[in-house]
């Protein structure tokens, strides 16, 4: 328990933080105590949303996380704060106001803390492009994974062995996903069809960009490691699981807005849910619940291609946020069950395997 604890630690602190923010944002805005508990309350259900969509984030970080160093490990906990706080709940959303409605930085918090309702509206206004560019890095990072040669462990065998053997042709999973760009966009009035496809090519530039450099980055310290060099990096997972974290913020940072307009207490709140996230990364490498749960990562990173394909539907149809989130806690509960399953019939031990 005392153990479990400690990987929390920092997140419970920062979530206080948070909360006496909050309250003082709350009655100093407010002037009532009323007031203060329903902006605190507010606050509270943003981290629980912002939790429960990022469930699979989490595995997904833990399964790229396991194979960095403890120094990537702690500086991806501690350095990737601030851009997953900072950057994603707080700048992302202002730079898309000021971009859109042609202002600067200085007015668009402005907007934001004086004309909510306005503000709400260019967010929402951008939610194309947006889904353009968050729904296909995601979508690559799921069918990157299932699209792989080399995968001897199968899940869902009859869906991902098929997938396996079609790795064999370049690129397929870039086929498939332009194909479901293109789709989509037929469904959406001309500005918003080109508007759509060069985000979701952006996108997927950005996943080829971050996955270039990753190989990079790992081909030098191969050349240094053969040299004699001792080289423990993780820059490139850094690099990749920031950009990742900040895809899966997409969703979360637009869902808010069904709950408040309020910069401060949309960014109050999903940043407490982001760090638990990191916790919750951490703990799962620590723990090495990957390796105990055989098919848990298989059930994430079909959670992401969902939360992808809902993001990329998103342009042309409204999901609410909730069956992104059932649907990703389906499909971990249904892999997580299957592992305990498949340890009980092989005789698998059950432990925890410990890493130092």
């Amino acid at each position: 328990m005392h153990d479990t604890l400690r990987h929390y630690t920092f997140s419970l602190l920062f979530m206080l933080a948070c909360l006496v923010l909050a309250a003082w944002y709350g009655f100093s805005s407010t002037g009532t105590l009323s007031g203060m508990a329903q902006l605190l309350w507010i606050v509270f259900v943003l981290s629980i949303l912002e939790v429960s969509l990022s469930f699979d984030n989490a595995v997904v970080n833990a399964s790229v996380l396991k194979e960095m160093d403890e120094v990537w490990q702690k500086r991806f906990l501690t350095w990737g704060i601030a851009f997953a706080v900072f950057g994603m709940r707080i700048v992302f959303p202002l730079a898309i106001v000021a971009i859109a409605a042609g202002i600067g930085p200085v007015e668009a918090v402005r907007l934001s803390l004086n004309n909510p309702s306005e503000y709400e509206r260019i967010v929402f206004g951008a939610h194309v492009g947006i889904a353009g560019f968050g729904g296909a890095f995601l979508a690559m990072v799921g069918l990157k994974f299932f699209f792989d040669q080399e995968k001897d462990i199968h899940w869902i065998e009859s869906i991902e062995l098929q997938l396996a053997k079609f790795a064999a042709l370049p690129a397929a999973e870039i086929a498939l996903l332009l194909l479901v760009l293109w789709g989509i966009s037929t469904l959406l009035p001309p500005e918003e069809a080109l508007t759509f496809v060069i985000a979701g090519m952006l996108g997927l530039v950005t996943f080829i960009a971050v996955e270039g450099l990753n190989t990079i980055l790992e081909i030098s310290e191969e050349k240094k490691r053969l040299a004699g060099a001792a080289v423990r990096s993780g820059l490139g997972g850094f690099l990749y699981l920031n950009v990742l974290d900040a895809s899966f913020s997409f969703d979360g940072v637009i869902g808010a807005f069904a709950l408040s307009n309020n910069m401060v207490i949309i960014a109050l709140g999903l940043s407490i849910g982001a760090m638990f996230v990191r916790s919750m990364t951490i703990h799962l490498v620590r723990q090495g619940t990957l390796a105990q749960y055989r098919f848990l990562e298989h059930g994430a990173f079909w959670a992401i291609i969902a939360l992808g394909g809902i993001m990329l539907a998103s342009a042309r149809w409204h999901i609410p946020e909730t069956v992104t989130g059932v649907i990703g806690a389906v499909l971990i509960g249904l892999s997580l069950w299957w592992s305990i399953r498949f340890n009980r019939n092989s005789g698998a031990s059950a432990a925890p395997a410990l890493h130092h």
